[in-house]
C-alpha cells in the first residue's frame, strides 16, 4: 500500500513530466515557425516590397513624362524603398549602356541614358528606370522585361518617326533605403530633325551596361514596334522614314 510520501512524489514526478512534454511541445512548435514559417514571411515581405517598387518606379516615370512632355519644371515623390536601395548611376559614367541612332542623311547620335536602379537584396532582381523605360532584370540570369514602355511613336501616314532619348543625371552619388523623397527637375533639352525625300533608312545600335545588360528587355519592345534585328543588338526600322525626329531630354535627380 503507498504512503502519503509515495502519493506526494508520485504527484511531483506526474507534474514535472507533464511541465517537460508541453515546454518541449512549446519548443518543437517554434523551431518548426522559425524553421519552415520565418523564411516563407519573409519571401512574401520581399516579394510585396518588390511590388510596391514595381509600382514607384511607374509612378517616377510618369513624373518623367510630365517634366519631359508637359514642361513641368519640378516633380517631387514621397515613396518607401524596402528589401533594397534605390540609386541613381549617372548617365556619364563609362560602363552605361549606349544608343546610337543612324540614318542615311545625318550624323550618327550616340546617347547614354543613365538610370534610376532599385536593388533587391533579398529577390535578387533589378528594376531600373532607363531611357524613359521601367525594366525589370533577374541578376542569376540574362533575362529581362519591360513593365513599362518608353515613348516612341511612328505615324504612318506622315511617315514621322519620333524618338525620345531621355539621361538621368545627378549633382552627386545618391542612395537611398526605407522612406525617402525623389524630387527631380527638367535640365536641357535638344531637338534633332532630318527628313529624306526618298525615305531614311534609320537604324539603331544598343550597347549594354555589361553589368546591367537588359537587352532582352529593348529587343522585345523595338522588334514588336517596326524595327527589324539585324544583329546582336542592331536593328533597322522596317519602314522607309520620311522625317526622323529625335528630342533628348535632360532630367536632374536632386535627391533620394
Amino acid at each position: 500500500m503507498m504512503t502519503d510520501n509515495d502519493k506526494m512524489n508520485a504527484c511531483g514526478v506526474s507534474e514535472a513530466i507533464g511541465f517537460l512534454l508541453i515546454f518541449s511541445i512549446v519548443i518543437a512548435g517554434i523551431g518548426l515557425v522559425t524553421l519552415y514559417g520565418y523564411p516563407l514571411l519573409m519571401k512574401q515581405q520581399t516579394s510585396a516590397d518588390e511590388q510596391i517598387m514595381e509600382k514607384n518606379m511607374i509612378v517616377l516615370q510618369n513624373d518623367i513624362k510630365s517634366l519631359a512632355y508637359k514642361t513641368v519644371p519640378y516633380k517631387e515623390t514621397s515613396l518607401k524603398v524596402g528589401s533594397g536601395t534605390l540609386s541613381v548611376h549617372h548617365a556619364l559614367t563609362p560602363s552605361q549602356s549606349t544608343f546610337r541612332i543612324s540614318d542615311s542623311v545625318g550624323p550618327d547620335i550616340e546617347f547614354h541614358p543613365g538610370e534610376l536602379r532599385y536593388e533587391s537584396v533579398g529577390a535578387q532582381t533589378d528594376i531600373s528606370l532607363q531611357n524613359g523605360a521601367v525594366i525589370k532584370r533577374a541578376r542569376t540570369g540574362e533575362g529581362s522585361v519591360m513593365l513599362a514602355e518608353p515613348r516612341w511613336f511612328y505615324d504612318d501616314v506622315t511617315k514621322t518617326l519620333v524618338i525620345n532619348l531621355i539621361s538621368l543625371n545627378s549633382t552627386g552619388t545618391l542612395a537611398k533605403t526605407g522612406i525617402g523623397t525623389v524630387q527631380m527637375k527638367l535640365g536641357e533639352t535638344s531637338y534633332v530633325s532630318q527628313n529624306g525625300a526618298g525615305g531614311l533608312t534609320v537604324t539603331l545600335d544598343y550597347t549594354p551596361d555589361p553589368t546591367q545588360d537588359t537587352s532582352t528587355a529593348w529587343k522585345t519592345y523595338l522588334t514588336r514596334n517596326g524595327w527589324t534585328e539585324t544583329g546582336a543588338n542592331s536593328y533597322r526600322f522596317a519602314d522607309s522614314v520620311n522625317t526622323l525626329v529625335v528630342k533628348r531630354y535632360d532630367v536632374i535627380v536632386q535627391s533620394i
